[in-house]
């Protein structure tokens, strides 16, 4: 087989074929392989008048049909699957070569898995791809990590495939070494789950305070698309919320069992934060809602339990509440945001990585799911300062956060008081307030733990380590 495709794909289900042809639509011929060789063959004869392919039924055909240097994406399912994989694949390489993880990687096993194949002078490339089904095909945003030199050899083809933003530019660029790029595709989905679960609850007070019904919503949430809350997540809520049952003729969002589920990808960005020691609050109050939600027995059992009732509001008073559920969360959102980018920086100091804040927002401005019109602010903010500790450090945001923040605690308030559960509201309001204190309660925890544990503590009038002998004289001394 000669060596004419400019890019391989392996793994052919719906995200893979669809990269592929994304390749193919754009000028490249790609060389395609899947385990079983009839999905192979199916792609080419349903997809074959898109553009140029090379089907391969073994993976040496594969790697054979390949230009120098070979170009790989691996589209199969993370963890083992994706290891099995490069076992059989890197053997057929050389030097020079790049292999691309294009899956929904731990960003640990894309570090192992690049150091591997260093050794064998092979580039390993992970990358994370946001936008679906859809923007797979049509223009996803590519995060992708690996070295420099792996970049000069990919970079280019994956501009052409990548989203365009509002201003032309591609949603793809170089995002640091080894993990890099699924980290960030990792707390992209952390932002994510928490997008979802403040619109969840936005929603849900909205019906249950408001007393909107899911048709009246849905045109709130497209007149919020209208204005600063502008974003993909925010329209498609207004199309499923304005959807109905054809069967029973009821809102869709009636006959959808109350339980989301998850691929574990926010879980990762809770447990990595965890590590790292980054308060994530707000989106780890999205990944337990959804936990919650699918504990049918247990919700089942305690559904009997005491508290309020809502009383849904009428007329002028309505729409008034609608109005700050609007502010509340926008409010969350920017924390949210915050969250996320602090814990990117986080990460980037740990592992050396280098990523440019403001690039990693310029990359989220197209194609992928968390897609809003206030990331230009975003990527403006870090790049006016790139050593900003926070969005809520950067003035244009605190004001507006500030002048949300009257509202937003009204909100809570009213969930409190009417027994609706807003976690991710509440949480992303705790998080402001922890940040604006003077002091935190923190003193107490920390001489808690140097009575029981001897664990010593800092002074606010002097410099030092101090432990405290709480029984006998009571005595301080120097740690």
């Amino acid at each position: 087989m000669s060596s004419t495709a400019q890019i391989g794909v392996t793994g052919l289900a719906v995200m893979g074929s669809n990269l592929a042809r994304n390749f193919a639509r754009n000028g490249f011929t790609v060389a395609v392989h899947n385990r079983t060789a009839a999905k192979t063959r199916a792609l080419v004869e349903e997809f074959g008048h898109e553009g140029d392919f090379v089907a391969a039924e073994s993976a040496k055909e594969f790697v054979d049909a390949l230009e120098r240097p070979r170009r790989l994406i691996v589209m199969v399912k993370a963890g083992e699957p994706t290891d099995a994989v490069i076992r059989e694949f890197a053997p057929l390489l050389e030097p020079g070569d790049v292999v691309i993880d294009g899956g929904n990687a731990h960003f640990e096993d894309t570090r192992r898995r690049e150091r591997e194949l260093r050794e064998r002078g092979i580039h390993f490339v992970g990358v994370g791809i946001s936008g679906g089904e859809e923007g797979a095909l049509l223009g996803p945003s590519i995060m992708p990590g690996g070295s420099p030199e792996s970049y000069d050899a990919l970079g280019p083809m994956l501009e052409r495939i990548a989203a365009k933003a509002a201003d032309g530019t591609p949603c793809t660029s170089h995002v640091g070494p080894d993990g890099a790029g699924h980290f960030v595709k990792m707390v992209h989905n952390g932002i994510e789950y928490a997008d979802m679960q403040l619109i969840a609850e936005a929603y849900h007070l909205l019906r249950e305070v408001a007393g909107y019904s899911p048709a009246r919503i849905a045109e709130t949430f497209r007149e919020w698309n209208r204005g600063r809350l502008d974003s993909y997540l925010i329209e498609i809520t207004a199309e499923v919320l304005a959807h109905v049952d054809a069967a029973t003729g009821k809102p869709f969002v009636d006959v959808v069992a109350d339980a989301a589920e998850q691929k574990g990808t926010g879980r990762w960005t809770v447990q990595t934060a965890m590590d790292l020691g980054v308060p994530v609050s707000g989106i780890a109050e999205a990944v337990f809602a959804r936990a919650v939600s699918g504990h049918a027995g247990l919700r089942a059992a305690s559904r009997g339990l005491a508290g309020p009732s809502a009383q849904p509001l009428e007329g002028g008073a309505a729409d008034a509440f609608a109005a700050k559920v609007e502010q509340a969360l926008y409010a969350s959102k920017i924390v949210s945001y915050t969250q996320g980018f602090h814990q990117i920086r986080a990460g980037s100091e740990e592992y050396g990585w280098g990523i440019d804040l403001g690039a990693v927002a310029s990359l989220w401005r197209g194609g992928c799911i968390i897609r809003a019109a206030f990331l230009d602010r975003i990527r403006a903010a870090y790049d006016a300062r790139p050593d900003l500790p926070g969005l809520l450090a950067d003035a244009g945001f605190a004001q507006e956060i500030g002048a949300a923040q009257d509202d937003w605690r009204a909100v809570v308030a009213a969930a409190v008081a009417g027994g609706i559960p807003v976690p991710a509201f509440a949480a992303s309001l705790a998080y402001y307030d922890a940040l604006r204190a003077e002091r935190l309660p923190a003193a107490l925890t920390q001489g808690q733990r140097d009575f029981f544990g001897a664990h010593t503590y800092r002074r606010t009038d002097r410099e030092g380590s101090f432990h405290t002998l709480w029984s006998g004289d009571r005595t301080e001394t120097t740690a």
